[in-house]
């Protein structure tokens, strides 16, 4: 396993005119690591999803909220951390709902609402969702050639 080099953590308001602050602080960290262009897109639209989640959902009942990004930044793949203390969901419950995806589904199958959670699951290498005490995004994207014959990983955590 190689060390982390560098973490950032920014701490913004949960509303949606901040998105664009994370996607602008997450393509600087991406190109300095090596992405390519179209790796930093598919990072912008994966992290730009778990960002508008969070700012729709989490505080809905509650005015406002914050949510927490961090970016964990290692030689060969960079980990992103979208965090909020708001209403949580069961992830698992919310993805049954929503019909089995796989590489064959069309996005006219997807079920309005889904395709936030298809996009990160395709876009990134790894996701996990834990949704104890607010709902954490956790999303790891490897530089290019690091992760050949892996599959996503997608899990819900709650702590008892």
């Amino acid at each position: 396993m190689k060390q982390l080099v560098d973490y950032i953590e920014v701490k913004m308001p949960a509303k949606p005119e901040y998105v664009g602050v994370i996607r602008l602080t997450l393509s600087g960290i991406a190109g300095r690591m090596g992405y390519s262009y179209e790796e930093i897109e598919d990072l912008k639209i994966a992290v730009s999803e778990a960002c508008t989640n969070a700012a729709q959902h989490a505080y809905k009942d509650h005015g406002s909220g914050e949510t927490i990004v961090g970016f964990g930044i290692y030689d060969n793949k960079l980990e992103i951390m979208i965090s909020d203390s708001g209403e949580s969901f069961n992830f698992e419950e919310t993805r049954n709902k929503l019909g089995p995806y796989s590489a064959t589904s069309g996005t006219d199958q997807l079920v309005e609402g889904g395709l936030g959670l298809y996009l990160m699951e395709t876009l990134m290498d790894e996701v996990h969702v834990f949704d104890n005490s607010g709902v954490t995004v956790f999303m790891v994207k490897y530089l290019s050639g690091e992760r050949a014959g892996h599959d996503t990983t997608i899990s819900s955590y709650e702590e008892n």
